[in-house]
This record gives C-alpha cells, structure tokens and sequence, in this order.
C-alpha cells in the first residue's frame, strides 16, 4: 500500500475516538501489553517522560521536547491529535516519522493487527516506540491520548510523569466531577517515580496527594516557578502555567544535564524546534487571525481571556463543535458583541451548523450558519477590516481544516 492507502486503511478500518466516540474506547490495557509482547516490549529500551492532562499537556510536552533537544539529547515525542498529517504524532527532534515507516510498521504487523483487533491509538502508540526504540532515542516526551490510567501510552515506566490542568471534559468517560477526571488521570502515577502536578487545584490536590503516598511517589507542585524571566514562543498568558510544570519536571530529572540556557532557548525555539502548531497560532496580522485548539470549558475560558485583553475594532469568530459537547456550560463564555460563523467540522462526531447557531442563539450570540469550516473562514474573512480580529476554534477539527 502507499502512504496514503495506509492512512487511510488505519483510519477507516479500525476504532478511533476522534470519530467514533465511546464506543471506540477500551477499559483496559491487555491489547496494547500484548502488542508490547508482540514487538518484543519497545518501551522498554528508552527513557521516558508521560505527560497527562485535560489542557495544557500537548503544549507542556512541546515545550519539554524542545527543552531537551537544546540540551543535545536525540527526544523523541508523541503526541495525538494530529492537525495536518498523522505522522504529527510521532517526532524525533521535531522530524515527522518518514513515510516508508508508517507503511512499512503497519504491513508488518498487519496479521496481527487482523487477529487481535487493535484500536487506532493502541496501534499508533506501538508504532511509535516501536520507531523511539529503534532509533535509540535519549528519552522520549509521550502524551497521553485520554485519561490516563486506561491510556494505551500507559505500559511506560517514566523518569517522571508531569499532570497539568484539570477540567471537566470527556465527562461521560471519565466522571461528572474534577476528583473523579484527576483519579483517571493519576493512574499514570508509577511506583517510586516523581510526579509533578502543573497547577495547583482545591478539587483535585487531595486524589493527586492520596495515589502519590499509595505508590511511593514524590510529588510536586510546579507553583513557585517564577516565570518572568522566560520568553515563552507560544502566545498566550495561560502558557506560563504550563511553563511552571515542565521546568519542574526537568528539575527532577536525573541523568539529563539541563541548564538555565537550554531552558530559555528552548522555551524561545519551541515552534521551530517541535513543529508545534494550533496553540495561540498567528495566521494574521491585518486583520490579526488568532487560532487555537482548545476546546472544553478551562481552555477556552483562558483563550477568551487573552481575547478579551485584545482592543479591536469588530470581533469575528469561526466556530464549531463536535456532538457531544456541553455546550451550556461553553457558550456562556463567549463574548456577545461578536459576529459568529457557525460550521461542523468535517468529521462523523461533527455537531450540524444549524444546531450550534440555534444554541448559540439562546445566549445571543449571533450569526451565519455555513456548509463547512472552508465557507465559514472565507466569509469571515470577506467581513473583516484590517483593524478586525478573527479568532477560530472551538474543535481541534476546525483549527485542522483552517490550517
């Protein structure tokens, strides 16, 4: 198969929550220890850091890759989702993995992945130590896709494990309230390894506390950084939180020889060091065109935010969601006196444009419905004035098919 018929064998053909949902999701980790079996435990011949979260942890994970690789080392990273192209996911010093691989990885184990049925993300995960392992990376930055204690990337054993902020989302898989979402994500808490904990939050510092004591496992909170002297390449203020916790997880980092210049150069070089893209991203300057991936109640609170400080002559914001979205809980933040472009992201979970702009509506916030993310861009786009601003979001879909 081509690269492409590939994608798109491993897109079509197999369960992947971005599309499907719950349904596509697997309470244990018996088919990815499995495939670890199978490919002779990859995991197991790197260093690694695991980074889980509701917001921040793919920003926090950019930021710690390119950290290291300023320091020399050869960082492997995994993240999910991709924006452009899968191989997005699967990074050795900010170079995708090469086309052949991708091709390659799945032909070999395609009897296997036959047999026993993996999921999108249990196959991914696996190709990518599979590719960290054969390419003898340093150590590897490895995001966790969901949750955290039932996450595919959770067969690591981390040097450390870093949790950044927590919010209410994917509330029907991983509980209605903050203690029961951080319970989730603190399965990724090891036996005797250091956790670092990004931002300090009433709800969730008792869980944190309690499953750190039971494993043994030093935890930190990353409040006392002083981010001030830093230049941080990734816009927006809610970023030096994340900054807090990965300078912290650096600083308990044995075996690696990281100084104050790696830090700042790779806080400064992030973008270009990483490939990083969707977080506060600059399409514009006249009319200023802002996009960002955030998509539940915490991160687009404090994207809004940083809108809100901007003085601009007329708001425009391109906007869709996926279905199963709260979206009582989101549209009240979103500012009135804009003018909005309702459209569904071009995937199955997609919420219909006419269903966004009718909610929308209930909170006076108004607009035009489109066809698409493409029609929505364009119009606005024709509305504005140099002196505007455009801000689009609401889906890592949306930014997706903007960028």
């Amino acid at each position: 198969m081509t690269y492409n018929e590939t994608l798109d064998w491993m897109f079509k053909q197999l369960p992947m929550y971005q599309k499907l949902g719950k349904k596509a999701l697997n309470a244990k980790l018996d088919k990815i220890i499995h495939f670890s079996r199978h490919l002779e435990y990859p995991e197991k011949k790197f260093k690694s850091i695991h980074v889980a979260g509701t917001n921040g942890k793919g920003s926090s994970s950019h930021m710690m890759a390119s950290i290291l690789q300023e320091a020399g080392y050869k960082v492997g990273l995994y993240t999910s989702p991709h924006l452009k192209d899968f191989r997005e996911r699967i990074r050795i010093n900010g170079e995708k993995v090469p086309e052949h691989y991708v091709v390659q990885f799945i032909a070999d184990n395609r009897s296997f992945f036959d047999q026993h049925k993996l999921s999108f993300f249990e196959m991914t995960v696996g190709m990518a130590f599979e590719y960290f392992s054969k390419q003898k990376v340093d150590i590897a930055v490895i995001e966790v896709g969901l949750g955290g204690r039932f996450d595919s990337t959770n067969i690591i054993s981390p040097e450390v494990s870093l949790i950044t902020n927590i919010g209410l989302d994917h509330t029907t898989i991983l509980g209605n309230t903050l203690a029961e979402i951080a319970r989730e994500k603190a399965g990724i808490i090891k036996e005797g390894v250091p956790v670092v904990i990004s931002e300090y939050q009433e709800e969730t510092a008792p869980v944190f506390e309690a499953v750190a004591t039971q494993k043994n496992a030093k935890l930190i909170y990353a409040e006392e950084v002083d981010m001030h002297n830093y230049e941080m390449a990734l816009l927006g203020s809610y970023q030096a939180k994340n900054g807090k916790g990965v300078i912290s997880c650096l600083n308990v980092l044995d075996g690696f020889r990281i100084g104050r210049q790696e830090v700042v150069q790779g806080l400064k070089n992030v973008i270009s060091n990483t490939g990083l893209m969707g977080r506060w991203q600059l399409l514009s300057e006249n009319p200023m065109i802002i996009c960002d991936s955030a998509h539940n109640k915490e991160g687009l609170d404090l994207v809004l935010k940083q809108i809100a400080e901007k003085e601009v002559e007329q708001l425009h914001i391109v906007l869709g969601f996926v279905k199963e979205k709260q979206l009582a809980t989101i549209l009240p933040l979103f500012p009135k006196n804009a003018k909005y472009y309702f459209c569904k992201p071009n995937i199955d979970r997609g919420l219909e444009a006419s269903i966004l702009r009718k909610e929308a509506g209930d909170f006076d916030l108004i607009g035009e419905r489109y066809d698409s993310v493409k029609k929505a861009y364009i119009a606005a786009l024709a509305n504005a004035k140099t002196e505007d601003f455009i801000f689009v979001g609401g889906s890592n879909f949306v930014v997706a098919e903007v960028l």
